[in-house]
């Protein structure tokens, strides 16, 4: 499995948006999709997914998704993010708005995309993940 700072280190970026860029640039999915540790507990469905660790989906309509149990019990895409932007995470003025825009306080169920960008947002920056 591929994480950030594998990837990172193998491009030798510098800061967050130059790796997005170079993702963007660089990255194709081949079934090994590049995964963010964000703390989550590790699991896998029947088909080999990895299930609550979000990846980055180049060239889908989302900048990222991730594979969740709904209710039922099925394996489920979420998609988040707008692919055409970056976010400023880094700064206070910013990530306050969100999270008041958001309702992050509540993100609600891990079905929705809401809850993994109010998780996104209240992260650490993708430069100090491992």
């Amino acid at each position: 499995m591929k994480t950030f700072r594998k990837f990172r280190e193998e491009y030798e970026v510098c800061c967050d948006e130059c790796l997005e860029e170079v993702i963007d640039e660089e990255f194709t999915s081949d079934g090994n999709e590049l995964y963010e540790d964000w703390g989550e507990l590790d699991e896998e469905d029947n088909e080999g997914r990895k299930l609550n660790k979000p990846f980055l989906t180049p060239g889908g309509p989302k900048k990222r998704a991730v594979y969740v149990r709904n209710e039922k019990g099925n394996v489920v895409k979420v998609g988040f993010g707008d692919p055409n932007l970056s976010i400023k995470r880094d700064n206070p003025e910013r990530k306050k708005s969100f999270r008041a825009r958001h309702n992050c306080d509540n993100p609600g169920p891990k079905t929705k995309a809401r809850y993994w960008s109010c998780k996104y947002w209240s992260s650490t920056p993708v430069s100090k993940l491992d």
